[in-house]
């Protein structure tokens, strides 16, 4: 959808009657990175304080866990909404915290101990670093005994360049993708570093526990942040203990909110998550929550660079959108699975 078209669909209320329609249904709202200035990768604090702004002026803003309890019970208020960051990047502190506290907002952060602790940092992070600092047009590899060759457009941003290769490391066993990494890494005569560069620090435990004194909630993305469906039920269930305890530890506070790397999960990792004593899971499956919500697979909404596509995508709207889309597609005889993009 064209800017000035959904510039001005904002400023003239069309979005309002959509936001009244699914009052009934909880929106969950996710971040992963932040900056200070403008970028269409992470999102800039002028955007986060204006959405904030929008989402406490139309929404009742609640902690996550809030919402799992009234699923639980059965009874979902209306106007509910919720904030979740995923990963738990030094920015999360460093930009978005003051923006919450000044609001006095509640939100989740979810973290990786293992990266919090500097003993290992995010692997689609490596891909970035490598892409920065080989300053090559084309990344070779080789997974699962198949060769891959991707080819970067002069355009394309460090994030965006490095992303085309994540996605095919996301299908592979864990094993198999950081070894890819260390390949390709050597290709390039670049040693990675063991500890996270500054740009991809993790938030410290010092300042986790300044943020869970504050209000925020601390919540679980594993140990080491692998894709769990790729890893072993054994590995499942560490990642799901390890990182809980060492969070409790940490806080002195139980650990009840789980957010599943990358957003993968199957029926048996669902199980081993209500095992491991969580008691609400979030995904990347985008959408809103109805009374009738799994609490272990959530559904969220992804903050967007600016508040028009904002609105659009909280609002229900955008959900209205693709469904029309995948009838259109449906009903001229084609199947598809593809993710529309919205705006």
């Amino acid at each position: 959808m064209k800017q000035q078209m959904l510039n001005a669909m904002q400023a003239t209320g069309f979005f309002a009657p959509f936001r009244l329609a699914n009052r009934g249904k909880a929106l969950i709202v996710t971040y992963h990175r932040f900056t200070h200035s403008d970028t269409d990768v992470k999102t800039a604090s002028r955007a986060f304080a204006e959405q904030l702004d929008y989402l406490t002026r139309y929404y009742r803003v609640v902690p996550l866990s809030l919402i799992a309890e009234r699923l639980r019970a059965g009874r979902l208020p209306s106007g509910l909404a919720a904030i979740t960051i995923d990963d738990g990047y030094s920015d999360a502190y460093e930009i978005a915290f003051p923006l919450l506290s000044e609001r006095r907002l509640p939100a989740t952060i979810f973290v990786v101990t293992d990266f919090v602790d500097r003993k290992k940092w995010l692997w689609t992070d490596k891909l970035r670093y490598l892409v920065e600092h080989a300053g090559a047009r084309t990344i070779e590899g080789t997974l699962d005994g198949r060769d891959f060759c991707v080819e970067f457009e002069p355009t394309d941003s460090v994030f965006r360049a490095a992303d085309r290769v994540n996605s095919l490391l996301k299908v592979v066993g864990n094993d198999e993708k950081e070894a890819a990494i260390v390949r390709m890494a050597a290709a390039f005569g670049l040693d990675l570093p063991t500890a996270p560069p500054p740009e991809y620090a993790s938030v410290t435990w010092e300042q986790i526990r300044e943020m869970s004194r504050s209000g925020i909630e601390i919540g679980s993305h594993t140990a080491s942040h692998p894709i769990l469906p790729n890893v072993g039920l054994e590995q499942v269930r560490r990642e799901l203990a390890q990182s809980r305890e060492q969070i409790t530890a940490e806080t002195a506070r139980p650990v009840e909110l789980f957010c599943y790397p990358n957003g993968n999960y199957n029926d048996a990792v669902r199980r081993e998550v209500e095992r491991a004593g969580y008691t609400c899971a979030v995904t990347v499956e985008c959408g809103l929550n109805d009374r009738h919500a799994e609490p272990l697979a959530l559904k969220r909404v992804h903050a967007e660079y600016d508040l028009p596509h904002f609105i659009q995508n909280t609002c229900g709207f955008a959900e209205v959108k693709a469904a029309l889309l995948h009838g259109r597609d449906a009903g001229a005889g084609l199947h598809t699975d593809r993710q529309y993009e919205l705006g």
